[in-house]
């Protein structure tokens, strides 16, 4: 099996994901990329004074944070945060269905943005890089939603909702920028950082 130029690239590297979101394994693996999964728990905390993009690069260098003493010259770890910006607001994961019924009434028939931050540590060295993807719903009825929910239980998502589900499927509209950042990891950007890294 013939590799990629990134694979060639990564050898003599190794790559940890500082996640357990099975949807960016899924893509890395999908990448053609070997790494470990390691997540480590931090308190995703961020001062109130940031927005948008803001936030989500402060969190995937919080997250980040955990491993800076214990990396070896040749380890990379890749954290990420996925922020869904709406009417000047974050709207995080959803605690119950109640919540989520809130955050996917109030991006019902509108523009949102989704904002991935992905930070990539090295042992002497940090590089973060961003994404933002304009997404449009139509008007949800609250059957729909209701329906949506009950059938993703979507509380491990930012905004409430995942793209590749049901709601995504039959509810946007018009999408501009990368789907796998909606997803929640933009693929592209990822491979670009880890070629300008490694050469």
């Amino acid at each position: 099996m013939t590799e990629n130029p990134l694979q060639q690239k990564l050898k003599g590297y190794k790559l940890i994901l500082g996640s357990g979101s099975p949807r960016r394994k899924m893509f890395l693996e999908e990448m053609g990329l070997e790494f470990e999964v390691r997540p480590k728990a931090v308190d995703e905390i961020y001062p109130e004074n940031l927005k948008g993009e803001g936030i989500s690069r402060y969190l995937a260098e919080l997250k980040a944070s955990p491993f800076k003493q214990e990396l070896q010259p040749n380890e990379i770890v890749l954290t990420s945060d996925t922020v869904v910006w709406s009417k000047n607001q974050s709207l995080a994961k959803a605690s119950n269905a109640e919540e989520a019924f809130q955050m996917l009434h109030t991006l019902s028939g509108d523009w949102h943005e989704v904002i991935t931050s992905v930070s990539f540590t090295t042992s002497t060295s940090q590089k973060t890089v961003s994404a933002i993807t304009w997404v449009k719903f139509m008007d949800f009825s609250e059957a729909e939603i209701n329906h949506y929910i009950n059938l993703c239980q979507p509380f491990d998502k930012a905004g409430a909702y995942g793209i590749q589900e049901w709601i995504g499927m039959v509810g946007i509209s018009e999408i501009k920028g990368s789907y796998t950042n909606v997803v929640g990891l933009p693929t592209h950007l990822v491979y670009k950082t880890l070629m300008d890294m490694v050469s």
